[in-house]
Parts: structure tokens; sequence; C-alpha cells
């Protein structure tokens, strides 16, 4: 029986891997769930069922996901907005300004502009685990990326700068090198000190500017309630928001974290306690480097 039913999830992987490739190939021709469902010689009915099951989310919000991404990419290279919407397969300019803000923090023609009129301040310090920037807008912390601790820290300083730029190239970006807001001082405090009693610091409750699916949203405050030092796998945290076979949705939902340490994507591992292949190894070594340091302090 336990065969039976693995073989059977191990399809529906499979299925929806294959719905997943079909639908990134063809997402600028906006592909209907007929057009998915025959790919895969389903009925649509059946092809749903399977990879919300699997993905956690509908083959429509997966479509909705990848267009959105595609559409990003063609506005940073340069394109009108406009040009880019129909080349990302929108149909109509409503449909990305309506779900622009939600899902890009901003709307279509002020990304197209590289985040410009936006204001964002970030320093980089010295923590525990080597260089670690953090950017904040007026409304929260908005991005947080460590370094690779093998490199000099001038090179360190100049990757991280890179990383945040590429995102907000026309933003207003002011590094401040005079004093760390007091935002940035609790998430040093938070890698560097414990209270020894393995509970979540009360940095948790920074205010974040961060924008995600519903379903990443669901996985990144899974995140927030794993124990300081302790690790669940992408399966565990899958069933516990409700997808059991949306394992590796959630590892693509960590891969997105954009504030490691506040949203602990590093406590979440697979089964052989490894973290997804998509990781950069700096990713990964950030990681190891995290949980040895909450280990440690909780005497593990």
């Amino acid at each position: 029986m336990l065969d039976t039913l693995h073989e059977k999830s191990s399809r529906d992987v499979d299925v929806t891997r294959r719905m997943m490739n079909y639908i990134d190939v063809h997402v600028e021709e906006a592909p209907t769930l007929d057009d998915i469902s025959a790919h895969v010689a389903l009925s649509p009915f059946h092809a749903q069922r399977v990879f919300k099951r699997v993905a956690g989310v509908s083959p429509r919000q997966y479509a909705q996901a990848r267009r959105l991404e595609r559409f990003k990419v063609h506005l940073r290279d340069g394109r009108g907005v406009t040009a880019a919407l129909y080349d990302a397969g929108y149909g109509s300019s409503s449909r990305a300004y309506e779900r622009a803000p939600e899902n890009m923090g901003m709307t279509p023609a002020v990304y197209s502009r590289g985040g410009a009129g936006m204001f964002i301040v970030y320093s980089i310090v010295d923590c525990a685990l080597g260089r670690l920037l953090v950017a904040t807008t007026d409304r929260g912390v908005c991005a947080i990326h460590l370094g690779d601790p093998s490199k000099a820290k001038a090179v360190n300083d100049e990757e991280l700068e890179q990383r945040l730029f590429a995102e907000y190239p026309l933003a207003t970006l002011q590094r401040n090198v005079v004093s760390m807001c007091h935002w940035v001082e609790e998430v040093v405090t938070f890698i560097n000190e414990s209270n020894g009693l393995g509970e979540a610091l009360p940095f948790l409750d920074l205010p974040m500017d961060i924008r995600g699916t519903a379903f990443q949203l669901r996985v990144w405050e899974a995140l927030r309630s794993i124990p300081y030092g302790e690790t669940r796998t992408y399966a565990e945290i899958a069933r516990e928001i409700g997808h059991p076979y949306a394992a590796s949705a959630v590892a693509n939902a960590c891969d997105a974290n954009p504030v490691s340490v506040i949203v602990p994507c590093h406590r979440a591992e697979r089964q052989d306690g490894e973290v997804a292949a998509r990781y950069s190894p700096r990713g990964k070594a950030a990681r190891k480097l995290l949980l040895t340091v909450e280990r440690e302090a909780k005497g593990d």
C-alpha cells in the first residue's frame, strides 16, 4: 500500500514538473488550463487538482508569478512599460497594474525606472558571520544580505552593494556610514548574541517592507515559528501550511526570501539535511554558519 502511494506521489510530482516546464516555455502566450492539461494528457479538472496538491498553488497562480518575473526582466532590460506588458503575455495593462503593488512593492512605471523616487537607506557592517547588508525604507527592513566570509572586506562590500543596486538601480540609495539605525542594531545583536534559552528574540517583530505571493507569505510565517537553533524539512513545512505535496514550492519560497535572518530560511532543509540545489555556495555557507551560531548559543 505504501509503495503504491509513493508511486502515485512520484507520478504526480513528475506530471506537475512537466506542466511547470510547459508554462515556463509558453508563459508569454498565456496558456490556458486546457492547453496545460492537454500537454500531460489529463482532464483540466484532474490537472488542476494534481498541480495544486504538489505545487501548493494553481497552474494559473504559477503562470501569473512566472509572467510577473518575465515582465520585471523586460523592464530591467529597458523596454517601455507597454512593450514589457505585452511581451510578458499580459493581455492588457490593467491586469499588471492591479497586482503590481502587491507583488512588486511598486507600480510597473516606478519599477521600470529602477525604483526611481524610492528612498532606501542601507548599512554594511561586521557581524559574527562576516559582512552584513541591511536595507530599509520608511516602512521597515526590505533586504538583508550576508557576504562571503572567505572574501576580503572590500570585495564583500562591493558585491553586497551590487546585489541591492541590481534590484533598485535608479532608487535613491544612501549608505549610512556614521551610525546604525536601531533595526540594523537588532539584526546584528541577534546574530552575535543569544538569550541562552533557545527562544525567539524580540527582534523578530521588526517591521518588514517585503512583498510575496500568498503562498510565500505562509511559508515565511511558518519559518518564523521554527524554534531558535532547530530545523524543519521542506516537507514538514509543506504539511504545516496545509500543502503536503508542495515541498518543492516551499524550497522555492525559502530561496525567494528577501530578508534572511529575520525570516529564518536557514532553518529549512531537505530530508537529508542539505538545502535545495539551487542555493549558491555562498548561500549554503551562510546557512551553515547561522545554524552553527544558533546551536552553539543553545549549547547543542
